[in-house]
Order: structure tokens, then C-alpha cells, then sequence
């Protein structure tokens, strides 16, 4: 659960666009925006280092920011939006949201397949997917899940396990379409290989289309006692 809180210090930062944000980032800084109800955004920066120690608790991003900026009381704050390096996988700009522990929140969370390995249908070969990977949930703040798991150990061939299969704990609902699809189970797809007579029929269709072509008229060599032979 989204229980842990930890102190995350920030600092103001007054020059914003695109240049200014590599100088932070080369510096180890990550470019922000604060965000409170009622108040203006703040711009803010803050510590690479520090700022992925906080996300990679146990809540992880759910983590609850007891956010400080230049020195002021610590604020409750959630990590609302982020973006990463495509590459290297760095955060490179983040949005932090003021809330009220009070308050339920809507949040984004990860559905994770348990159970794969008893499941009869993968057992007979057949193929699991999992279409769905996020959920949205209404809770406190204080009580989003890091992520739901769904039991698929029961599927079977050709089943469906949907939004309203998932289980999930007290204080928690979910807001998405009760039939939107998580995961299904189908039968694998088979390579139907050629019958021998099929194959048979194209390799002698190849032989022909690579035969040598007809010597066209007058490219032929000339015959015994005709002019332009030897002879004569």
C-alpha cells in the first residue's frame, strides 16, 4: 500500500523553457512543477538522486511526498506525472500534485498476472495475453495499492478475465468499464505446412520459370552448306 511518506526537499527554480531545463538535468537536477489547489504552480527542481531514492520504495511511484519547498513546511504531494529518458530511462521532468490525505484521489495503477504457471490453459499450450496493464482507482492517498494482482491460475482455453474479475482491497474502486479486458487465454496460432503434392507442383512451376529461354529467330549458329559457314 501507498502508506510510506517521504521527505522529498525541492527547490524553486525562476528560469524555465527548454535551455534552462538541460543546464538543471547536467547539473543532476530534474525540472518540475508544483501544483496545488487554490495556488499558483510552482517551478521547482530537484535532486535526481534524491528524488529516484523516493520513488523506488515500496509504494513506489505511489509514493506519498512529504514535499518541501525552499525550506517551508512539508506538504503531502503525489508524483501526478512524469517523463523519462527513452533511452537511459532517467526522469527528466516531473509534475507533483498537492492533496489532502483526507480526500480520495484518482490514480493510475498496474495490474500484474499471478498464477500463470498452474493455469490448465497454458498447461495444453495455449497462449496468455494480457491486454489491459493499468487501471484507474479511486482512494486516499494513504491507501493506494502499488499495484492489483489477478489470479489467472484458473483459466482455462478461450477464457477472458475482465475489469470486474479483479479483487481489490477495502477503501479501493475501481473506475474503469467493469468489461474492459485484462487478460485472455486463446488457443496457439499453427504454421500450416504445404501438403508434398503442393510442394512438389511449385518446384516444378519454378523449373519452368527458370528454364533457358528460345533462342530467338535469326540468333541461332548457321547450318552446314548455309551462307556465311566456312565452307565455300
Amino acid at each position: 500500500m501507498a502508506g510510506e511518506r517521504i521527505k522529498l526537499e525541492v527547490q524553486p527554480r525562476e528560469d524555465t523553457g527548454t535551455s534552462a531545463a538541460r543546464r538543471l538535468r547536467r547539473n543532476g537536477l530534474v525540472p518540475g512543477v508544483l501544483y496545488g489547489t487554490g495556488k499558483e504552480p510552482h517551478a521547482i527542481s530537484v535532486p535526481e538522486r534524491e528524488l529516484r531514492k523516493a520513488l523506488t520504495g515500496g509504494a513506489g511511484l505511489h509514493t506519498i511526498l512529504d514535499v518541501v519547498l525552499d525550506g517551508g513546511s512539508p506538504t503531502p504531494s503525489i508524483l501526478k506525472d512524469h517523463q523519462q529518458d527513452p533511452l537511459r530511462g532517467k526522469l527528466v521532468h516531473i509534475d507533483l500534485l498537492e492533496v489532502r490525505l483526507d480526500r480520495a484521489i484518482a490514480a493510475t495503477v498496474t495490474v500484474q498476472l499471478v498464477g500463470a504457471e498452474d493455469s490448465p490453459g497454458v498447461r495444453e499450450g495455449g497462449a496468455l495475453s494480457q491486454i489491459g496493464r493499468d487501471v484507474t482507482v479511486e482512494a486516499l492517498p494513504m491507501e493506494v495499492p502499488e499495484h492489483i494482482a489477478l489470479d489467472v491460475s484458473g483459466m482455462e482455453m478461450g477464457d477472458t478475465l475482465r475489469v470486474s474479475d479483479l479483487a481489490v482491497p477495502d477503501g479501493v474502486r475501481l473506475v474503469d468499464d467493469p468489461e474492459t479486458v485484462i487478460a485472455t487465454l486463446t488457443m496457439p496460432t499453427r504454421v500450416e505446412e504445404p501438403e508434398p503434392e503442393e510442394a512438389l507442383a511449385e518446384g516444378e512451376e519454378g523449373e519452368l520459370e527458370g528454364a533457358p529461354a528460345e533462342q530467338p529467330e535469326g540468333g541461332a549458329e548457321p547450318a552446314e552448306g548455309e551462307p556465311g559457314t566456312a565452307e565455300g
